[in-house]
């Protein structure tokens, strides 16, 4: 059990700087965690008033009456005004209900549904050109506000299967499309115009309305705690804002916003998910990703960092035995540049950069110990403590073999609190679960560590890797430069030709 000490644990607490990018729902669980855990002295009355206060511009009338009962007794006189709010949510409700009934009901009619979907009938245009249906735009439109209120109202599984066919509405997938064969309609919709985007719920266009509900798509599914489907809602959102950037109906800077907003709601999949650690380093180092974290979020650092380190010896693993540890340098490369441009610090990046940059082990071991407060009291990482403190345990280790070409059994035994036979069998595990090429010298009682070089092949490979996106840049760039000199001299041009 670690021991948390108040002033430290509220200091590295990043609650406040994650919270302007959720949903006021996102921040529930994340309060309920800090309410656990009673950092700096804050008690659990201010935490549960923190929450009334976050609940006023939702509808979750109920929940808030529970909160107020906890924070005044089980006997207290709920307030007027909260028994009007209720009655108002009733009401608009119903009256929501009311003017989405017809397509509400046909979406509740599987037979019905299915027959219009493999007519090619189930789209905007063909539902409200059908009279019999009684669907227009407007009723259209109800239903998506249906959805967003039953959202507010805390009730995301509703939510979720109304944005789910609002959606499906201006969707364009393939006849045979389905979950069971998503990589194979994935191709064929590559390669034919006539189907949507399989990234993005097979949208054949997006407008920043549709993109609004995809948001919304993904909250649900967030709060929900359904991960599989999160993820792919969370790969939809990716997808639609990179489109609405091409299109231009989003600037430079709404997209950045954009994209800082997806980077925290994705630490609640991806921390979740399984396999979802290497999806996360992946695109958090994604160019147009990493602008977003050094400009808007340099605190996102602790959790790279994190993922770094937890998914490292795994992404080593699973690239086979002829990548050697090349890819596991690879990442720490990566993430020791997102280092020196991050202005942000805590003891998760300070251990790697005692151990990485500055090779000072002894000061390793200190932030080490920090870690393992941080992680205890982050409401994302908490679930990989123990995890994590084994693997940077390994890292120390991995470290200091490689800058020591022999080390001795007994001192090392003595560090690790084991006796030297002890220590012999950890360090043969240690050694071939980290992929080390070392061997131990029974007779002169040490550890012999072998030249751990990059080939030739590893070396053409990390120098040329983003070759074709710098040169693409460049070619931008270049093109950019001639243009404004085209210009610059077409405009003497006309002066000259005025005077």
């Amino acid at each position: 059990m670690v021991t948390i000490q108040p002033e430290k644990a509220a200091g590295w607490d990043l609650t406040s700087a994650i919270s302007p990018y959720l949903d006021l729902h996102m921040m529930f669980p994340l309060l309920e965690y800090v309410d656990s855990l009673i950092i700096s002295g804050q008690t659990s009355y201010e935490t549960n008033d923190v929450a009334v206060s976050l609940l006023r511009p939702t509808h979750m009338v109920d929940y808030a009456m529970d909160i107020y009962r906890v924070l005044h007794g089980d006997d207290a006189q709920i307030p007027l005004e909260m028994e009007e709010q209720k009655k108002k949510v009733f009401e608009r409700l119903e009256e929501l209900r009311t003017g989405a009934s017809a397509l509400d009901s046909l979406c509740r009619t599987p037979q019905e549904k299915a027959k219009l979907i493999s007519d090619g009938k189930w789209n905007v245009k063909s539902l409200t050109e059908k009279p019999s249906l009684g669907i227009s735009k407007d009723v259209i439109e109800t239903y998506r506000c249906l959805g967003k209120f039953n959202f507010d109202c805390g009730d995301y599984h509703t939510a979720r299967d109304l944005l789910e066919n609002y959606i499906s509405l201006f969707a364009s997938p393939p006849p045979d499309a389905g979950d069971d064969d998503e990589e194979e309609t994935k191709g064929q919709n590559q390669n034919s115009s006539n189907f949507g985007n399989a990234a993005m719920y097979y949208l054949t266009t997006v407008t920043k309305d549709l993109c609004h509900v995809l948001w919304g798509k993904l909250a649900c599914e967030i709060l929900v705690e359904n991960w599989e489907n999160a993820s792919k809602a969370l790969i939809a959102v990716k997808t639609a804002i990179e489109a609405l950037v091409t299109s231009g109906q989003l600037t430079a800077l709404q997209a950045l916003e954009q994209r800082t907003w997806l980077l925290h709601w994705s630490l609640f999949v991806f921390w979740n998910n399984k396999g979802g650690l290497e999806s996360m380093v992946e695109l958090f180092h994604s160019e147009r990703y990493l602008q977003a974290i050094t400009t808007n979020a340099p605190h996102l650092l602790r959790y790279l960092t994190a993922a770094v380190l937890l998914c490292k010896r795994r992404v080593t693993k699973n690239a086979g035995p002829g990548s050697s540890s090349g890819e596991a340098r690879r990442l720490m490369k990566d993430l020791i540049k997102v280092m020196q441009h991050c202005n942000y610090s805590d003891p998760i990046v300070e251990f790697v950069d005692c151990l990485c940059v500055k090779f000072d082990f002894e000061s390793a071991q200190t932030k080490l110990a920090d870690c393992e407060q941080v992680l205890s009291t982050d409401f994302f990482l908490c679930k990989q403590t123990a995890l994590f403190m084994e693997e940077a345990r390994v890292f120390v280790f991995e470290n200091y073999c490689r800058i020591h070409h022999k080390i001795d059994l007994g001192a090392l035994g003595e560090k690790l609190a084991m006796d030297q036979d002890q220590a012999e069998r950890w360090i043969v595990d240690l050694i071939r679960n980290a992929l080390l090429d070392a061997k131990i010298d029974s007779e002169a009682k040490c550890v012999v560590m072998g030249a751990d070089t990059q080939s030739v092949y590893e070396q053409v490979m990390d120098r040329t890797r983003d070759l074709s996106l710098r040169s693409g840049t460049l070619a931008l760039n270049l093109s950019n430069v001639m243009n404004e000199a085209r210009k610059e001299k077409e405009k003497k041009a006309r002066a000259a030709m005025e005077e």
